[in-house]
């Protein structure tokens, strides 16, 4: 009896101990993804879209899931091809060493792997689903983020801007699966994201510049020690974003109370940035990246609700 009890009880712990393993490799699999960057991704992509069926005259459901599945995972293999790259760097930083690869938690192969069936599915959507042109810019998305943004930040601080552009293509993805085309419109969006980028990458580099100078990256804190060209440049883009912020109701994409909500927004935008310039310190940082996770999303979502007026 004692023998055949203890072969009974010997699986149950093997499968007990199997199920964490496995559930841990599957939250790695998610984490390389990046999630939040991902939900960011998708939520201007869905604005994109939606406005470009606006501007087209009609709703176009299945166009926008389709985009949106495709960009989703293109955004996803990117995610994983990036921590592919800057696995031993993560290692160094705190705010990063628990990611899947440099914990352990899933082999580099792996993550490669991952990243390449993510992107190749999700083009292969964009392109099946929704037309060549919303794939084509999501390609490009893809390859900027992963080969001239990513080696970029351990040799130069303009590795931000060179970000920003891939960071806010989303929308004209968006943009593009609902209309075929990349017109102006959608690049007043572009330059919205662009521009709203540079205050809030700045602010968490400032508050994470001894994590990002321990792995190398070169980031505008780790040549800027007391904090002043940060400060500035999070000031002067912030300024830079108000009146481009309001070009969606000069180019008919949204009414007047868009325009209102937007400008209240960006001058709320612009006193966090201005209040970070003045006094640089870890209470000003934290309220304008407090800010910015306000300013973008109250744009978008005044974007969509508040459509220009009819003639």
């Amino acid at each position: 009896m004692k023998v055949g009890a203890t072969a009974l009880v010997a699986p149950a712990q093997d499968l007990a101990r199997d199920r964490p393993a496995s559930a841990s490799r599957l939250a790695g699999f998610v984490a390389l993804t990046k999630p939040r960057i991902a939900l960011m991704v998708l939520l201007t992509v869905a604005v994109g879209h939606l406005l470009g069926a606006r501007k087209m005259g009609g709703a176009a459901p299945w166009s926008l899931l389709w985009t949106l599945i495709g960009s989703g995972l293109v955004a996803g293999g990117a995610s994983a091809w990036n921590q592919f790259f800057e696995r031993d760097l993560d290692s160094l930083m705190r705010r990063t060493s628990r990611r899947p690869l440099p914990s352990g938690s899933l082999s580099p192969l792996e993550a490669l792997g991952f990243g390449t069936l993510l992107t190749f599915v999700g083009v292969g959507v964009l392109v099946v689903g929704v037309n060549p042109v919303a794939a084509a810019v999501a390609i490009f998305t893809f390859l900027s983020y992963v080969f001239i943004y990513t080696p970029l930040k351990t040799k130069t601080t303009l590795n931000t801007a060179v970000g920003a552009v891939p960071g806010a293509l989303p929308p004209v993805i968006g943009w593009a699966g609902a209309t075929g085309q990349v017109g102006i419109e959608a690049w007043a969006l572009f330059l919205i994201v662009f521009l709203w980028q540079f205050p809030h990458f700045l602010a968490i580099a400032w508050l994470y510049r001894k994590d990002y100078e321990q792995a190398g990256f070169k980031m505008l804190p780790s040549v800027d020690p007391d904090g002043s060209v940060t400060a500035r440049h999070s000031l002067s883009h912030a300024l830079a974003l108000l009146p481009v912020c309001l070009l969606p109701t000069l180019l008919g994409l949204a009414g007047g109370f868009y325009f209102v909500g937007a400008l209240l927004v960006s001058l709320f935008y612009i006193v966090c940035a201005a209040r970070f310039w003045f006094r640089v310190d870890e209470k000003s940082a934290r309220r304008l990246l407090g800010a910015s996770f306000l300013h973008l999303p109250a744009t978008l979502l005044l974007l969509v609700v508040n459509p220009p007026m009819a003639g």
